[in-house]
């Protein structure tokens, strides 16, 4: 590295904006604040993605036309079939999956205890186990070890090393004639590694059980290809990658060969064969609907079809790509510029394992990351000791992390 490495991080970053192609994607997103006030470098998009402008439009006009004008004559004109329709684009763009498997509805916390409790069901009586990592979200640990109360089933726990994520080798150690159902995240919340979604898949169903993958760090970010790795079960949100805002509802993913024969255990009257019916009795409706249980969210469903958009516009591969070198390049700027201060990468060096955020390890991380908000660089704290930084390619700058990496060094030094 040069003398100063400050200069030659910042004339990298520069050449590496100035050919990016993804960098026009940034001018269709709403300015993080002005002058004094601006963000000088959003690196959380993992935790919320930032808001496009097309989508403050069209949060207006549903606002003046559908919801304003045509009212409720909008049910029967567009919202009844969003979640099915939205579902049916979104899986196609962005998860490899074909018509007639997504839904959007829900949290990601409710979908998960839908499909997870469906799946627990529908397993034959001897197989009483779900299979957990301890390092999996906390949602997902909470809502297996819920319904292992409800359900008398146990949870079989693997431990994997933090700084990577579940391996296929720890997998096939804890898989049983008594595994039900696989619960895993495709990337680590903390360390963003990739787990090996096809060879993981294949061994749970060479062991004849099912897998309930959690897709929230993958979803318009990195490909996963559901149907043609065989999925069984699927989750996740739409407020990081795919810049849906808070609170935005989450997907769930459901393979057709699985549909007609699990019961979703939240029965609400959108779920039924015919909802309007108001009958005694609940009828599942075919397809994707039965996993639907109450009222769609309308107005925060907005966000997801603008970003879905886009990346139909550009292509995922390329989303990827320009991920895979957001967060080779933050890698190989630690270890010039912050590795001497203390800070060390604890997220996966090969790319082929990683997904698109950094975590770095540092003594004052929790220090660090209030004094970082304090001028306008925003990541996130993880506990102990994590600061993760978050790339999103479709707005994020390669100077937008140098200059992140520059204040950080700043008062890492100080």
């Amino acid at each position: 590295m040069h003398a100063d490495p400050l200069t030659a991080l910042r004339r990298e970053a520069d050449e590496l904006d100035a050919t990016d192609p993804l960098a026009p994607m940034r001018e269709l997103f709403v300015p993080a604040g002005k002058g004094e006030n601006a963000v000088r470098a959003y690196l959380d998009g993992n935790s919320l993605g930032r808001p496009l402008k097309a989508t403050a439009e069209r949060l207006a006009d549903l606002i003046a036309h559908d919801w304003g004008t045509r009212l409720i004559r909008s049910w029967d004109e567009r919202w009844m079939e969003m979640p099915l329709r939205l579902g049916d684009r979104l899986g196609r763009v962005c998860l490899g999956a074909g018509a007639g498997q997504t839904v959007i509805a829900d949290s990601t916390t409710v979908l998960l205890y839908k499909l997870l409790r469906a799946a627990v069901a529908g397993a034959p009586a001897r197989r009483t186990e779900i299979v957990i990592d301890s390092e999996n979200f906390p949602t997902d640990r909470y809502i297996a070890a819920g319904i292992a109360d409800e359900t008398g089933c146990t949870l079989r726990w693997i431990t994997p090393d933090p700084a990577k994520g579940v391996e296929l080798a720890e997998v096939e150690a804890v898989l049983s004639e008594r595994t039900a159902v696989v619960v895993l995240s495709h990337v680590a919340y903390k360390s963003a590694w990739l787990a090996d979604l096809p060879a993981i898949t294949r061994a749970v169903h060479d062991a004849g059980a099912v897998v309930l993958w959690d897709l929230c760090h993958s979803a318009g970010a990195v490909r996963v290809d559901l149907d043609e790795h065989e999925v069984d079960l699927a989750v996740g949100c739409t407020y990081k990658y795919l810049n849906a805002g808070p609170g935005a509802p989450a997907f769930g993913y459901v393979a057709t060969r699985h549909q007609d024969h699990l019961t979703q255990p939240i029965r609400g009257w959108m779920g039924h064969a015919d909802p309007f019916v108001m009958g005694p009795g609940f009828e599942p409706s075919p397809g994707m609907r039965r996993f639907i249980s109450g009222t769609p969210p309308i107005l925060a469903m907005v966000g997801i079809e603008d970003t879905v958009a886009l990346i139909e516009q550009v292509g995922l591969d390329q989303v990827q790509a320009k991920g895979e070198l957001l967060t080779a390049a933050t890698i190989r700027w630690v270890d010039w510029l912050l590795r001497p201060l203390g800070a060390t990468v604890v997220s996966p060096r090969d790319p082929s394992r990683r997904g698109h955020h950094v975590t770095i390890a540092h003594p004052r991380a929790r220090e660090l990351s209030a004094r970082l908000w304090e001028r306008e660089v925003i990541p996130d704290f993880r506990e102990p000791d994590g600061i993760r930084l978050g790339l999103s390619p479709l707005s994020t700058s390669f100077g937008e992390v140098a200059e992140a990496l520059a204040v950080m060094a700043d008062l890492m030094a100080t």
